[in-house]
């Protein structure tokens, strides 16, 4: 089982989201663009940064030839190399293992893929918690981008119809 997320960030912090998938087996090249794709869905076609560090999937050609045909809404920063103290998707990551999955003696692959959701949906309804992982990065967002260009994007994520493969949690 592997994960995909996306932390979203509205420049002027007064909103945050949570988006995130779960598949069996590693995430691939195919995978994310699938992943990616649904998020443009998801998140109504707004124009997004996505930082992402230096997974093989996320440098392989067949990535890169996708983003090329995507800049219409997608922008991509890629992280140093060996620096995930950068990411603050790590920092959520590492918060639900430490959580949900702490002590977890599971019989079966769903047992953890159920406390996986559950960690990453109480990772997503707080607000506070979602933008401590961005400043605990010692990253910031910049509040004086153009509209069409911002830093991050955030969407509330309500009871809206999305891409059944996406998880969503709202913050607060």
């Amino acid at each position: 089982m592997s994960m995909a997320g996306v932390l979203a960030y509205r420049p002027d912090r007064n909103r945050s989201a949570f988006v995130f998938s779960m598949t069996d087996g590693a995430y691939n090249t195919d995978k994310l663009i699938e992943f990616l794709t649904e998020l443009r869905t998801h998140f109504a076609g707004e124009k997004d940064i996505v930082i992402w560090d230096g997974l093989m999937a996320h440098r392989s050609r067949a990535m890169t030839a996708w983003l090329a045909t995507q800049r219409d809404w997608l922008h991509v920063e890629r992280l140093p190399a060996y620096a995930p103290e950068l990411n603050p998707i790590e920092q959520a990551w590492g918060n639900m293992k430490s959580t949900e999955l702490a002590n977890l003696c599971p019989d079966t692959l769903d047992e953890v893929r159920i406390a996986t959701e559950s960690g990453l949906t109480r990772i997503g309804s707080n607000y506070d918690l979602c933008h401590s992982f961005l400043d605990h990065t010692g990253l910031s967002l910049c509040s004086g981008m153009r509209k069409s260009a911002p830093t991050t994007s955030s969407w509330p994520c309500s009871p809206t119809p999305r891409p059944p493969a996406l998880k969503s949690s709202p913050t607060l």
